[in-house]
């Protein structure tokens, strides 16, 4: 059915609080694809506690909103909702722990037609709860497949990064773990579409899909290990569009371009002839 974009205007959020250790940034890293090789040193802040460093597009996962979108006030059809969308702008690096505030609002909704679903834009500021930092902006888009057609689109449109139109600089193929939704879910998202087959096929995929936002954070661990030489604190902005569902165990391929602080890539899933990233764009320091 239509979702009901009078409700989404008037939607408050309560402020997010969360107190996270060295315990979920370690969880993170690893979900992402960190420490496959144990006895790389380079690898080593990121898996080891000492002089721990935090994955930036871990707080892609902090101060989550939870299944906000199950309130049928909504108008969302839960079981067709995918991630469309994920842009994360970062003001000062993530610390490996602490206090975090997230203050969340609805900032658009775009009818793409009753036969084309509908896109839904919010917008988390986190900051640390004891200063008042701001620490990052993450603008996060669910299309809705099956909400089309309401009809009153407001707030901004974005527009797609757009890829260099030459041959790639950089392609890097990594391989998913078989187990890779079961272990990235423990960050945060208990969504049954990515552990359960009944409702994986209730959502259209022939078995459980790898979440978008794991694919996003193997993007940026590529970004910082084959791009920053392990400098997570260089990373100020990583964005992307998801194009198509990754299955745990595919290998990913990925391909980048440099341009100055601007680095672009997409990536594919090579053996179903599937693009599954599209329009990233990662701003470097």
């Amino acid at each position: 059915m239509p979702l009901n974009a009078s409700a989404l205007r008037e939607w408050t959020f309560e402020p997010r609080h969360q107190t996270y250790t060295d315990r979920e940034t370690l969880l993170y890293a690893m979900s992402v694809g960190f420490g496959a090789d144990p006895l790389d040193v380079r690898e080593l802040p990121f898996f080891y506690e000492r002089d721990l460093k935090a994955v930036p597009t871990m707080a892609a996962v902090l101060c989550h909103l939870g299944a906000w979108t199950v309130d049928p006030r909504t108008g969302i059809t839960r079981s067709k909702v995918v991630h469309g969308e994920q842009r994360l702008t970062f003001h000062a690096p993530l610390p490996a722990a602490g206090h975090l505030v997230a203050n969340s609002r609805v900032i658009g909704a775009e009818d793409k037609g009753a036969d084309k679903g509908a896109l839904v834009h919010v917008e988390r500021v986190i900051s640390n709860a004891d200063t008042g930092e701001a620490l990052a902006t993450i603008v996060q888009t669910s299309f809705c497949r099956a909400d089309g057609g309401f009809g009153d689109s407001f707030g901004p449109t974005f527009t797609p990064h757009a890829l260099p139109e030459r041959a790639p600089d950089l392609v890097v193929d990594t391989a998913t773990r078989l187990d890779a939704a079961l272990l990235y879910r423990l960050n945060v998202d208990r969504n049954p579409l990515h552990v359960d087959p009944e409702a994986a096929t209730r959502a259209g995929f022939p078995r459980p899909i790898l979440h978008g936002l794991c694919t996003y954070g193997i993007g940026a661990r590529l970004v910082i290990s084959k791009l920053l030489n392990y400098a997570p604190e260089r990373l100020r902005a990583f964005d992307v569009r998801f194009s198509s569902a990754v299955f745990p165990g595919e290998t990913l391929s990925f391909e980048f371009w440099r341009d100055g602080d601007v680095i672009s890539f997409q990536a594919f899933v090579r053996e179903r002839g599937k693009k599954v990233l599209d329009n990233g764009r990662a701003l470097v320091g």
